[in-house]
C-alpha cells in the first residue's frame, strides 16, 4: 500500500507539472508563438496550441489515471515533437548552449520517465477509472 501511495504522489506532482505547462501554452500563447516562429516552426500558432493540448490531455490522464497509455502517448508526442526543434543546443551560439542543453536534457529525462509508466499495469492504483 505504501508503494501505491508513493506512486499516487508522483502522479500528482508530474501530472500537475504537465497540466500547468499545457495551460502556460494558452496563457502565454503570443510569447510562445513568437519563440516558435524564431525557431522556424511551421504554423507556429497552431503548433503551440497543439503542443499545449498534448500536455493538458497527458497531464489530466496522469492525474486521474484515466486512459494512462493515451496520456503517456500525448506526453511522449509532445517531447518528441518539441525537444529536438526547440532546444537544439548544438546549433546555438555558445552563450545560449548551456540553457538550451539543460532544457533538452530535462525533456529527455521526462520523456524517459513517461515511457517507463507504460510498464505499469493498468488500471493504476487510485485511478478514477
Amino acid at each position: 500500500m505504501a508503494y501505491e501511495a508513493l506512486f499516487l504522489v508522483g502522479r500528482l506532482i508530474t501530472g500537475s507539472y504537465y497540466v500547468m505547462s499545457g495551460a502556460n501554452h494558452f496563457l502565454q500563447w503570443n510569447m510562445l508563438t513568437g519563440y516558435a516562429k524564431s525557431k522556424n516552426v511551421p504554423l507556429a500558432k497552431w503548433a503551440v496550441l497543439f503542443s499545449g493540448l498534448l500536455l493538458l490531455l497527458g497531464g489530466v490522464s496522469v492525474l486521474t489515471g484515466v486512459y494512462p497509455q493515451v496520456g503517456v502517448a500525448c506526453v511522449a508526442a509532445f517531447f518528441l515533437g518539441v525537444t529536438f526543434k526547440m532546444h537544439n543546443y548544438w546549433a546555438m551560439p555558445k552563450e545560449e548552449q548551456m540553457a538550451q542543453k539543460i532544457n533538452f536534457m530535462k525533456n529527455m529525462a521526462l520523456l524517459g520517465s513517461a515511457l517507463m509508466w507504460l510498464a505499469i499495469q493498468t488500471p493504476w492504483p487510485f485511478s478514477l477509472m
